[in-house]
């Protein structure tokens, strides 16, 4: 009785222990990070180049670009300031920090995507051949032993350099601080072709339609995106959602058509 007994007690005695033994808890799922909040925007531009961004008689900065911005920064519950900046040395200053985003008409290219991130495209744009309206030039194979101007430091130079064989029939290739001079340029005969965007060539040519003429020919087409820093995935990622909400809900279409006539939001 005694050894059944023992034999018994045993047995109840790692039953209840199978009973009590208690599974490891499981991992509590890693909570997400709200979105960091970004209250004020520092905008970099230039602000001779309209009709992206641009001084009205009131000196008060206007533009495509700009009302874009500040309808995104709205969106984003931020306050945006406009900096104007030498858009030749608009790397330096976004890596700087002295501003937070370049959004003026900046092109997306393979070699800016090395030091800057960018937005989704918010637009197409296409280099064009502005020249005098009585010019005898209609190609961009007439350009051979002409002098060609364009903005320093934009993707019109860029684009230029691109067509190597018609870059080298040049007789000079010059470069202005901005597209104003450089057309002025063009206005009393210093030059005999500009290439610009087209949203700035076309912009200049409606008002002065007697002056000035657009060939048929270009030098490429490009998209516009926002740049902000590469390790600012937080701004980047809260402009790509108010620019798409924008393109969705028809706020872009209307400031587009304000500014051009027609809807040019890619």
């Amino acid at each position: 009785m005694k050894k059944f007994a023992t034999a018994a007690l045993f047995t109840l005695g790692v039953a209840l222990a199978g009973c009590s033994k208690q599974e490891p808890a499981a991992p509590a799922a890693a909570a997400v990070p709200a979105p960091a909040a970004i209250s004020k925007i520092v905008v970099g531009l230039d602000d001779n180049f309209p009709p992206m961004g641009f001084r009205d008689d009131k000196n008060q900065l206007v533009g495509f670009d700009i009302d874009m911005a500040r309808e995104a920064a709205r969106r984003m519950g931020a306050e945006v300031d406009f900096k104007p900046i030498d858009w030749s040395a608009k790397e330096a200053e976004l890596s700087g920090q002295r501003v937070d985003a370049l959004w003026n008409g900046l092109t997306i290219t393979e070699e800016r995507k090395q030091n800057i991130a960018f937005t989704a495209p918010y637009m197409e744009n296409h280099q064009i051949v502005v020249v005098p309206a009585q010019s005898a030039i209609k190609t961009k194979a007439d350009l051979a032993g002409k002098t060609v101007g364009a903005q320093d430091g934009s993707s019109a130079v860029d684009a230029v350099k691109k067509d190597d064989a018609v870059f080298k029939s040049f007789k000079a290739f010059k470069t202005f601080g901005d597209n104003v001079t450089a057309l002025m340029d063009l206005s009393t005969g210093r030059l005999d072709a500009v290439v610009v965007d087209e949203v700035v060539g076309r912009y200049y040519v409606a008002k002065k339609p007697q002056d000035y003429a657009v060939l048929e020919d270009n030098f490429g087409t490009e998209d516009y995106g926002v740049g902000v820093r590469k390790d600012d995935t937080a701004l980047q990622g809260r402009l790509d959602a108010a620019l798409g909400e924008m393109k969705q809900d028809g706020t872009a279409a209307r400031i587009a058509e304000q500014w051009f006539g027609k809807n040019i939001i890619k």
